[in-house]
């Protein structure tokens, strides 16, 4: 990071680091996917084809983080347990959560057609997530248990209602009948009425689906006498179990029990209340400005292996524009958004009581869903490009209890933007004009100032900086803009009514917005009735 005068705002941010020896849940949640399987077209009451790609997201985020050791989910849940000894991200829960819920978006929706060729992705989906802080291995073996209890009752649950349904009941008339009914009624319900045992159902539907690692011989190469070389290595395996917080199958698994550890008692008695109480959650403090930034996990590589131009692609940075702005139209509460290179920061209202203003919902569902826009969008603006794996973000929530602070941190990111860009500017024109090494460019830039890079870029490339564009210097700003349009004398009230409901848009501008200037001449940003200097 660049330093500057406006670096004191990170002492604003929280640590969160989920303390040694608690072992580590992150748990995500289909953020409203009732609508979406409604406006995908679903199978009720279980589409085989959803679930398997809910596996085929758990699977590829089990083969990319090594720490997570084991998964466990059903319909638009999974739970992602990670090794005891696990340091990863320090342990931080807001970068597990927005990491891992990144990652899975991304994948979910690059794996869409896989599942549905014939079916058309309308929309980005996006999930919740949250870190549950398990403090022994029997809570955990708790949770676990709790989880694959709700997956049987929903799913029994769902059966019924859905074959009512399907026979002539609405649903209101369905859920009536339902409403109170035990577990044994519900059986005997759907073997008397529809002829189906329960019990014979596909696994995956009743019990739900849990992943992890184990050893298996793969043929690496072969000898020069065709005989093949073979190495152990570690694979995912889906399997569907009865009972995944049971001894039996928990201490059958040499892996599960090196990397978590052994269940010696069986749950007698799920307490979902008890289990809940070990949630990671953090609410943000009332009447402060709340900052979501998200930041592109290992953009450097995936910026090469998509070829971007340097020190800038324009086209990279529209994507990221464009994600923003989806965000801030999905997101009401979101007033504005400013963004650079790859990362972003989104600001909500003042007043806002989005999803509560729990830290762990607000931040999840923001990288999820631009997270699943940017892979959604990637064609729109790299036609000739292959996406060639899922992009990941993470990302962290800030409240700043104060207009000048805020203007602070914008301004910090701002000047980050600047210095960063600056310095990549010079780099890249030593490397691509001046034939130097990476190393060679970064030792001839070591220790240099402004003026000084400045003044490189004139005499030896010919290039005013400060006429570069500006974009590239100074960032993107998304904000909500009012405008007022002439009222057509014809127009019925209704449609003046309308009309009052378009007049507002998000745009994108490019500007300096250090100084005073621009906020003075945009008083409605922030809040209309709010002084900002």
């Amino acid at each position: 990071m660049a330093n500057s005068k406006y670096e004191y705002v990170k002492s604003f941010e929280v640590e969160d680091e989920v303390m040694l020896p608690n072992l580590i849940v992150v748990r995500i949640d289909g953020r409203d996917f009732r609508r979406f399987s409604e406006v995908h077209e679903f199978e009720k009451p279980d589409d085989g084809r959803a679930l398997n790609l809910m596996n085929a997201c758990a699977t590829a985020v089990l083969e990319e983080y090594p720490d997570i050791v084991f998964s466990y989910g059903f319909s638009d849940e999974y739970s992602f347990v990670f090794k005891k000894t696990s340091k990863f991200y320090q342990r931080r829960a807001s970068k597990l959560l927005s990491l891992i819920v990144s990652f899975f978006s991304s994948v979910y929706v690059m794996k869409w057609k896989e599942f549905f060729l014939e079916k058309e992705l309308k929309y980005p989906p996006s999930f919740h997530s949250r870190v549950i802080c398990c403090a022994s291995k029997e809570v955990l073996q708790a949770y676990l248990a709790w989880r694959q209890n709700d997956c049987h009752l929903n799913n029994l649950h769902d059966t019924c209602l859905w074959m009512l349904i399907k026979g002539g009941e609405s649903e209101r008339e369905a859920q009536k009948l339902l409403k109170g009914t035990q577990k044994q009624h519900k059986n005997e319900l759907l073997f008397q009425k529809f002829h189906i045992n329960y019990k014979n159902l596909p696994a995956m539907y009743r019990q739900g689906s849990c992943i992890f690692k184990t050893e298996v011989e793969e043929n690496v190469k072969y000898n020069e006498n065709g005989t093949p070389v073979k190495r152990l290595r570690r694979k995912a395996r889906i399997v569907h179990s009865e009972n995944i917080a049971g001894k039996n199958f928990w201490n059958e698994h040499l892996s599960l029990l090196k990397e978590v550890g052994s269940f010696t008692e069986e749950v007698e008695k799920i307490k979902p209340e008890f289990v809940r109480s070990f949630q990671f959650e953090n609410k943000l403090m009332p009447s402060t400005w709340i900052v979501i930034r998200i930041d592109g996990c290992h953009f450097h590589r995936f910026s090469e292996v998509h070829e971007f131009e340097k020190p800038n692609d324009k086209q990279a940075l529209n994507l990221m524009n464009s994600c923003a702005v989806a965000v801030l139209e999905e997101i009401q509460d979101i007033i504005f958004t400013y963004g650079v290179s790859d990362e972003y920061s989104f600001v909500l209202k003042k007043d806002s009581q989005f999803y509560q203003r729990r830290a762990s919902e607000i931040v999840s569902v923001t990288v999820s869903f631009f997270s699943s826009m940017y892979v959604m969008k990637w064609k729109e603006f790299f036609p000739q490009k292959e996406l060639k794996y899922p992009p990941s973000f993470d990302g962290r929530v800030v409240c700043y209890p104060s207009s000048k602070i805020l203007l602070d941190y914008l301004a910090w990111r701002q000047v980050d933007c600047h210095i960063n860009n600056q310095y990549n500017t010079c780099f890249w024109m030593l490397v691509k004009k001046k034939g130097k090494s990476k190393s060679e460019a970064q030792h001839y830039l070591k220790g240099t100032q402004a003026k000084e890079k400045n003044e490189l870029l004139i005499k030896e490339f010919g290039i005013d900086y400060n006429e570069l564009e500006i974009m590239f210097r100074q960032g993107s700003l998304a904000f909500w803009q009012k405008f007022c349009v002439q009222e057509d004398k014809n127009m019925t009230h209704e449609s003046k009514g309308s009309v009052q409901n378009s007049l507002k848009k998000v745009i994108v501008e490019h500007c300096d917005i250090i100084k005073p200037n621009f906020w003075e001449a945009h008083p409605s940003i922030l809040d209309e009735n709010l002084p900002i200097f």
